[in-house]
């Protein structure tokens, strides 16, 4: 509203407008298509929509083999977690028929001695798990007796469920063709394997009853616990760069790492920010006094009834509106858009638009001071193809732009305020030129085009430091860090939508320039500069910082001060000398406003 059609169609959102005819449903008309629109992927932190560009045809063909990759890895991907997942028991809990090989629970294991079945730690496979009570060291064991198949190599891996209160070696034994070997289990520690498992090695084993695993408490001092002994056949188990083994959730983080490889390494696609159209459409309901919790008459979307000239136009039933309501912003018969543009391309060229509020342009917003010259401007703004470039050229093509700004004291007492534009307004330097002019005299701008702003490990604008020598086209705008010389000398706030800064003069604003060290620096740099010229006399160096600094040459007064006070610094450090006399330019009010 504010930005394109100048209104101040915010007031309506909890009453009609005092003062404009815009009614409260006009408000949640518009905002009825916005509401349609999806503007970020919410989470934890959310996340900006970006969708991907189309690419020159040969790279194309490279992105879309890239893209096909991924696919197929991701896929992947969701049908291991689907085969993990398997048939769950319980929060945390897998049944023994998702697990892979030969799998005997503790429900099936020969027990000795009085076992306790538990389901405290619900990370368990089947029913539960068992643990001895801590009671009667070496006087119990668990013994866990497959039936395999057929001979060969197997994977033997452990389930149990880790605490603090468990031992730190529990010997468990595997008993098998290769003979009898030992391993002892630290069972405080996470199992390494799927969070489940930890492996008792690779062994041989003959069919049917001939081999086992057996888990004793004996010198044991804290909880034994046991859950499932698997067998999985050595054909099944995936190797691994290292020499480790993989199978289930290792193959799973096996994939993952491929897909993340892929997408680090791989052809990247431009993407772009954009938007979404929510998957449900509909209209918004009026929420008397601006409260979501007292809710009136549902509004068809829809745009201001007072701009508008024709009938408004059906929304499509599927979508939010945004088509329909960039339309009637760019329509020949709204009055608004072409008008506001128009003014505040001539507010930026002449420090005052014809409208001066250029951001209301209600009754309470000024009239404009030539509008036949606004409508002019805004029906040959359309004709041209709402061609900015061809805006700005015809007017400052125009006599009017090319006046000086010498007074007519006849013409003052008029019209002291120079709304009809009898000479050019004398315009003050934003911050931003401010800026860049100190750092061109300085030798240190950075002019090249593109790239980031900011660095790409930032995570928060808090503390931020600018310290780029970029034009200032290219700083980082963040609400939290905004360089001290922007918040000196009047730069938009930048949670606002701004159409016209304010323009203080400040002590603040002298004391920055000439304490600033910022502005000190880049003083002593221009000096450096200036010095390293090598020109002859200080004469010359005095006309020289005088056009880098200021656009022209020193009045004669000037020249006769500036020489005065270099020759009266006879014998001290030059560079801080000709520092010194720089930063009396740089605070000079010559610096500030357009030569």
């Amino acid at each position: 509203g504010k930005a394109f059609l100048a209104q101040t169609i915010g007031c309506a959102r909890c009453h009609d407008h005092k003062f404009d005819p815009i009614p409260t449903r006009d408000y949640y008309a518009l905002a009825g298509i916005l509401r349609n629109v999806k503007t970020l992927e919410h989470a934890n932190v959310s996340q900006w929509i970006e969708r991907p560009l189309p690419a020159e045809p040969d790279q194309e063909a490279v992105l879309q083999r890239h893209e096909k990759a991924l696919a197929t890895l991701e896929a992947s991907i969701q049908n291991e977690r689907k085969r993990l997942a398997g048939p769950t028991l319980s929060a945390g809990a897998v049944a023994v028929t998702a697990l892979p090989g030969i799998v005997v629970d503790d429900a099936n294991a020969k027990r000795v001695g009085a076992w306790q079945p538990s389901r405290a730690v619900p990370s368990f496979i089947g029913q539960g798990y068992l643990h001895d009570q801590n009671t009667d060291k070496g006087q119990k064991s668990l013994t866990f007796q497959p039936e395999l198949p057929e001979a060969g190599a197997y994977e033997v891996r452990l389930a149990y469920t880790a605490a603090k209160n468990r031992s730190r070696s529990v010997p468990v034994t595997v008993f098998s063709a290769d003979g009898e070997k030992v391993v002892t289990v630290d069972m405080q520690a996470e199992p390494p394997i799927e969070g489940r498992f930890c492996s008792l090695g690779q062994h041989h084993f003959e069919r049917n009853n001939q081999g086992y695993v057996l888990i004793s408490n004996e010198g044991t001092d804290g909880y034994v616990s046991a859950d499932a002994v698997v067998f999985i056949p050595a054909s099944q188990v995936t190797a691994l760069p290292g020499g480790a083994r993989a199978t289930g959730g290792e193959t799973l983080r096996r994939l993952e790492g491929e897909l993340k490889r892929l997408r680090d390494q791989g052809p990247k696609r431009e993407k772009v920010a954009s938007v979404l159209e929510e998957p449900a459409i509909g209209d918004t309901r009026i929420h008397i006094r601006g409260s979501v919790h007292t809710l009136g008459a549902t509004v068809p979307r829809g745009f201001l009834q007072v701009a508008t000239a024709s009938k408004t136009p059906q929304m499509a039933s599927a979508e939010s509106g945004r088509r329909e309501l960039a339309a009637w912003l760019a329509a020949v018969d709204n009055p608004l858009t072409a008008r506001v543009f128009a003014n505040r391309a001539w507010h930026w060229l002449f420090g005052d638009g014809l409208v001066r509020t250029t951001d209301n342009f209600g009754t309470t917003g000024e009239a404009p001071s030539h509008p036949e010259l606004l409508d002019n401007l805004a029906v040959r703004f359309m004709e041209e193809g709402w061609s900015v470039k061809a805006l700005v050229r015809q007017i400052v093509l125009s006599r009017t732009y090319q006046q000086s700004t010498d007074e007519d004291p006849k013409a003052v007492s008029v019209d002291p305020e120079n709304r009809f534009c009898w000479r050019m307004n004398r315009r003050r330097l934003d911050a931003e030129c401010i800026r860049d002019t100190i750092l061109a005299v300085s030798g240190l701008l950075r002019q090249e085009m593109g790239g980031p702003t900011f660095p790409s490990e930032l995570t928060s604008d808090y503390g931020f430091k600018p310290a780029d020598v970029r034009r200032s086209v290219y700083a980082p705008v963040f609400r939290n860090a905004l360089p001290e010389l922007f918040e000196v000398l009047d730069f938009a706030d930048p949670s606002l939508v701004i159409g016209r800064r304010n323009v203080s003069t400040v002590a603040l604003q002298s004391l920055f320039l000439l304490n600033h060290p910022f502005v000190i620096d880049q003083a002593r740099q221009a000096a450096r500069r200036l010095l390293a010229e090598n020109r002859p006399d200080d004469e010359t160096r005095l006309v020289r910082i005088y056009r880098l600094a200021l656009g022209r040459a020193p009045t004669d007064g000037e020249r006769r001060i500036g020489l005065a006070f270099v020759s009266s610094r006879a014998g001290t450090d030059s560079e801080e000398t000709w520092s010194l006399l720089v930063q009396a330019l740089f605070a000079s009010i010559d610096f500030r406003y357009c030569p």
